[in-house]
């Protein structure tokens, strides 16, 4: 019962989570980043204030969450294991995404966009991006019995972190000029070959 009872308190936080991000996009998008206060977010998806700071500790953590990611790295952590890192990245995020119906697809071109042109919140998208290194050394120490915090895991996981750094700057200086899933496996397989081509 307890176990039924966590899963269902678990349901309600995601349903509640994704309803007021795409509340807080909608606003956000329509009156400006800046001009939004988590008073209003609160107030258009009718949670009180302090519900909203148990889901999201600042006004850029709505932005910033993901509910993808959690399926990307359970899809990660299933790849077998005579594929490198790169190999089985490159599945995982073709398996999660090729799935997306495309209003979700809408809904994450949006959350990019905010992301790419806010400059308050591409400046903190960094401390972001640092999560991600994190949390990618950690899979790859996994896969390879190597320790997070040597060199050459966290070099690897900050490469393929700035690999998606740049392919959603590619997506929304080239708008609809590119397949945003086929980009991404065309950076992920250059990865994988490796980047010394480029300087020669």
């Amino acid at each position: 019962m307890n176990e039924v009872m966590i899963s269902l308190r678990e349901r309600k936080k995601i349903k509640t989570m994704a309803l007021v991000q795409r509340e807080a996009l909608d606003l956000f998008l329509k009156q400006g980043y800046d001009a939004t206060t988590v008073e209003q977010i609160a107030q258009v998806t009718e949670i009180s204030l302090s519900t909203f700071f148990r889901y999201f500790p600042t006004k850029e953590a709505v932005v910033f969450y993901d509910s993808l990611n959690p399926l990307i790295i359970e899809t990660l952590r299933r790849q077998p294991r005579h594929l490198t890192f790169v190999q089985a990245l490159r599945k995982a995020v073709m398996e999660t995404y090729s799935s997306l119906p495309k209003e979700r697809w809408h809904f994450e071109q949006r959350r990019g966009e905010l992301i790419y042109k806010v400059p308050k919140i591409r400046t903190a998208a960094l401390g972001e991006a640092m999560n991600s290194v994190n949390m990618l050394a950690e899979i790859i120490a996994e896969r390879t019995n190597r320790r997070s915090d040597e060199q050459q895991v966290r070099n690897l996981a900050g490469a393929a972190v700035g690999v998606g750094l740049v392919v959603m700057q590619t997506i929304f200086e080239k708008q609809n000029a590119v397949d945003p899933l086929q980009l991404m496996d065309d950076a992920l397989a250059q990865l994988e070959k490796g980047l010394d081509c480029v300087a020669r």
